[in-house]
């Protein structure tokens, strides 16, 4: 997968754009009701090589991204929790990106990857910060946002803090004030023991050790950052990519963070079959030509 190997991923997944998908859309413009009339892109069948770079921030830890130069508007990949820059969704946003000429970033999380810093002194807020100085420090012009998990929700708060350089946004489980409402539903006593160890492991199959850690202090941080509790100020195009097979974030998530967006152009869009991380060769035909689409809106608007 490293290298210059040859990828079959999404090169190889977008022929044509024919998903099996429901589209529940709160714009006048449903996925599932366009016909598409150019002719669609295909991606590289090989993948490049970009270099590892770090970006510098005075009092906060450096961190490693890698950038592909292009035309606007360009695309930035916001990992999920624990994820990294390199995992399936991002390097095929990569290879569709280089087959377009337009520019991509993808980054670690201060804490994450091969970025630096401590993870277990790591909140939503200093990853805001990491996500905002992407966009101040290497973005050029305007940015589609493509979010995973939790990298949805800090691409909501990217949109309000930035609205002048967010074009529009791809949310992938979109796990918006996920981790505050899971802990509210928990029992005085559990919150207690968090509290006092310190620490809270939530079963999961996508991690090695069989669950997710969450750090007291992060719990009680994101609680600062919830945004369903009133308007979203986000007037940009949205587009929610869910599963309806996701245990870790409902669906309907997506369909909150949707009611709660100002923006009239927002489409939410499930996969029946789909899980959390979204990563099979259907889901990622769906988010690529997710990607197209908004570009295609942008660039003829202007």
């Amino acid at each position: 997968m490293a290298g210059g190997g040859c990828l079959v991923s999404a090169a190889a997944l977008v022929r044509r754009k024919s998903w099996d998908f429901a589209a529940i859309s709160f714009s006048p413009a449903a996925l599932l009701s366009r016909k598409i009339e150019r002719t669609p892109r295909r991606l590289p069948v090989c993948r490049w090589k970009t270099n590892l770079s770090y970006l510098s921030r005075p009092d906060l830890p450096n961190l490693a991204y890698k950038k592909l130069k292009g035309k606007s508007p360009g695309v930035i990949f916001i990992p999920g929790y624990l994820s990294n820059m390199s995992g399936t969704k991002a390097m095929a946003i990569e290879e569709f990106c280089k087959s377009l000429g337009h520019a991509y970033i993808r980054f670690d999380y201060s804490g994450c990857g091969s970025s630096e810093g401590k993870f277990e002194e790591s909140t939503v807020g200093k990853w805001r910060k990491d996500v905002l100085s992407i966009i101040d420090d290497l973005a050029e012009g305007p940015q589609i946002l493509v979010g995973s998990s939790m990298g949805a929700w800090l691409m909501l708060h990217a949109a309000i803090a930035r609205p002048g350089k967010v074009a529009g946004l791809v949310g992938i489980a979109t796990a918006a004030d996920s981790i505050i409402t899971k802990f509210n539903q928990l029992s005085v006593e559990a919150k207690k023991e968090i509290e006092v160890k310190g620490a809270w492991k939530v079963p999961t199959r996508y991690s090695d050790d069989g669950f997710y850690v969450f750090h007291y202090s992060l719990i009680k941080e994101a609680s600062l950052h919830c945004l369903l509790r009133g308007p979203i100020p986000v007037t940009c195009p949205v587009r929610l990519l869910h599963g309806m097979k996701d245990e870790i974030i409902p669906w309907q998530t997506s369909m909150q963070v949707a009611e709660h967006v100002i923006s009239t152009d927002v489409d939410v869009i499930l996969r029946k079959n789909g899980d959390h991380r979204m990563k099979e060769k259907e889901d990622i035909k769906l988010l690529v030509y997710t990607i197209d689409d908004l570009i295609d809106k942008l660039t003829t608007s202007n």
